[in-house]
């Protein structure tokens, strides 16, 4: 009877087992090891993204994890995550079959995790922008695999090895911002394609590997040779012979006395001079309008400096003297000065109103916005205590009556997302455009104008309202004809009212001026066919509009400096990096700290990419890209709290 029972026990225990054992598989078996490595992790390094589900047996379905079909974690990013201390050993060491690695823009400190060297199948390590210290370990080089290392921005130390040569699939090697010393050895890199070690403490000539790199890969350093300045005969840099020499000769101390003393009569000199131009230019009085100086975050973002005051001195009243008297032409008011040859001509319900006239637009007082592409533009308040924008245009190259017809057909667009022109003045001296003003200024000057502590981030609702908005305006504009079009769409021309709707601006206008009044800085967002600013098909807009969309999403303008460094366009780069990485890295880290909108933000990247085609044919027109958008907003209403898990939603086959 015992016996008995022993067998069927034993049996019993080979069937649980067996049991256990099918269940899990060795692949769950291995997940189980990622998921406690992953937990590990997160209670060492916290963070605001780590809310992962504990109770939750597989980790794939949390934020920053991907899986293969295996059941294993082959990609872990966390950018932007506010990650902080050291990485421990047993975490990301123990993710054996991980791929990609990106921990970039947190605070992590310490050395690198040495069991890294487990993770043998890596192939993108993305570590900048955090404090990691010490010198760059040996064991990066039994990384084999490796493609991509960026480790800029960091407190790395030491000298850069040769080491890198065993990894003979680099593609990226990024080390700027770290306080390497020495010199940069040989690097026999058959695949190397980026390379940056810029402002360091490195010294030395570049390498001949190296030296069909940018300058701006070595600059900050004490190097020479080609791409920088030719070395001296010993070999060391410009600057390291100069201090070398004046070691050697040595400055007498009545040559240092005098030097001292020149440069600090230079300096009041200099200071002298610059009194006397400030009192003469305060001594030019200005009747009626004062233009206020004031740095713009939206000129800043250009590339372009505002001016501090009206051109031609003083003021535009002082050559117009102007009595409001209305004289109907069927088309609006206009306000007729001495002899009839000033006029002020209204539009809409402000033709009905006849609120102002040119007179007490000329006596406003006003500050700059900023200097566009068409002209500068003023913030004007009035006595009545209304607010106006003014556009004073440059460069009108056609005659009276042609700029009338045009502007006439601009005043006659009448839709909420754009922004309404109120009234124009034509001279031979003056184009001005009245228009409503935007409280919040452009898209262009909160996306980029101010990254400090005191920065209001724009949240996903506000930015895909922003481009609804905008793409509705665009969407009416286009409906008034085949041949109408912007012309010149960007974020500096999106404006924004104190609700954060979208309003189009300066549309109409590009038919106005001449070639010179269209600077290279738009060509970030002119599609690729576009060859005369002034002639601009609806097919071009839609691409313009779509660099607008991956500005939203990544929060890089097209004139970002990292992308004018590597000689690539937002959508070019966009494109690049979704298919070395995976599609959450090109999101602006502003928009990772919002849940449940992964999904909308990679769908609203895919209809970007659609605008953005090379061929005009292969883009949506301007109504299917706003009814996509409307979709994704409405669906967006309905189901905010119930969007599926973030797994990558893109996947891009297989992977470096």
């Amino acid at each position: 009877m015992g016996s008995h029972y022993e067998s069927v026990c034993s049996r019993a225990m080979i069937q649980f087992v067996s049991l256990i054992f099918f269940t899990l598989g060795p692949g769950n078996a291995d997940l189980a090891a990622d998921r406690a490595a992953l937990l590990r992790l997160q209670s060492a390094v916290g963070g605001r993204t780590l809310f992962w589900n504990a109770s939750e047996q597989s980790p794939c379905r949390w934020p920053g994890v991907q899986c293969d079909g295996d059941d294993h974690v082959v990609a872990l990013r966390l950018p932007g995550a506010s990650l902080s201390g050291q990485v421990p050993a047993a975490t990301v060491g123990n993710l054996t079959r991980l791929r990609t690695l990106s921990l970039r823009f947190n605070s992590l400190t310490g050395p690198l995790p040495s069991d890294l060297t487990s993770c043998t199948e890596l192939r993108n390590l993305y570590l900048h922008g955090n404090r990691f210290s010490g010198d760059l370990p040996d064991f990066l080089f039994s990384l084999r695999d490796l493609v991509r290392l960026n480790l800029a921005g960091n407190n790395f130390s030491g000298e850069i090895q040769s080491g890198f040569n065993d990894l003979s699939r680099l593609r990226t090697l990024y080390l700027e911002n770290n306080q390497l010393t020495g010199s940069i050895p040989e690097l026999k890199l058959p695949n190397l394609a980026q390379f940056n070690v810029s402002f360091n403490r490195l010294n030395g000539s570049v390498p001949e590997s190296l030296k069909s790199m940018p300058a701006t890969s070595f600059a900050g350093n004490l190097l020479c040779g080609p791409p920088l300045e030719s070395c001296s005969g010993n070999g060391t840099s410009p600057v390291t012979a100069q201090r070398n020499n004046k070691k050697k000769d040595g400055l007498s101390g009545g040559a240092i006395a005098g030097i001292v003393i020149g440069s600090g009569l230079g300096f009041l000199l200099i200071l002298l001079i610059l009194l006397l131009l400030c009192r003469k230019k305060n001594s030019k009085k200005t009747r009626s309008i004062d233009i206020a100086t004031f740095k713009n975050p939206e000129t800043e973002a250009l590339g372009e400096k505002p001016i501090g005051e009206v051109e031609n001195g003083g003021g535009l009243s002082n050559r117009y003297s102007v009595e409001a008297m209305p004289m109907g032409n069927g088309k609006g008011t206009e306000m007729v000065g001495n002899g009839g040859a000033k006029k002020l001509v209204f539009f809409g319900n402000a033709a009905a109103a006849r609120v102002f006239d040119l007179e007490d637009l000329l006596r406003a007082s006003a500050e700059v916005l900023g200097k566009g592409t068409f002209g500068t533009a003023y913030k004007a308040v009035l006595e009545v205590g209304m607010v106006v924008a003014v556009k004073r245009l440059k460069d009108v190259t056609i005659s009276e009556r042609e700029f009338r017809e045009k502007i006439e057909a601009v005043g006659a667009m009448d839709h909420d997302n754009l922004v309404p022109l109120r009234a124009y003045y034509y001279s031979i001296e003056e184009k001005l455009l009245v228009y409503d003003y935007m409280p919040m200024g452009s898209l262009s000057a909160l996306l980029h104008g101010n990254k400090g502590a005191g920065r209001t981030p724009l949240n996903w609702d506000i930015r895909s309202g922003v481009a609804l908005g905008a793409a509705r305006g665009l969407e009416y504009l286009h409906s008034q004809g085949p041949n109408v079009s912007h012309g010149n769409i960007k974020s500096s021309n999106i404006l924004l009212t104190k609700s954060y709707e979208a309003r189009v601006s300066d549309f109409g206008l590009a038919h106005l001026v001449g070639l010179s009044s269209t600077p290279n800085r738009v060509a970030g967002y002119r599609a690729p066919e576009v060859t005369d600013p002034r002639k601009v098909s609806q097919k071009a807009d839609v691409y313009s509009f779509g660099v607008l969309l991956l500005e939203l999403l990544t929060g890089k303008a097209p004139t970002h400096a990292l992308l004018n460094e590597e000689g690539v366009d937002l959508p070019r780069w966009v494109q690049s990096v979704v298919k070395e990485e995976w599609t959450s890295e090109v999101f602006d880290l502003e928009l990772l700290r919002y849940q449940n909108v992964d999904e909308e933000m990679v769908q609203v990247l895919q209809l970007a990419m659609d605008c953005a085609a090379k061929y005009p044919d292969k883009r949506p027109s301007m109504s299917v890209v706003t009814r996509r958008i409307e979709e994704l907003c409405h669906s967006s209403l309905q189901d905010n709290a119930h969007y599926p898990p973030y797994d990558g939603l893109v996947h891009e086959g297989s992977m470096e």
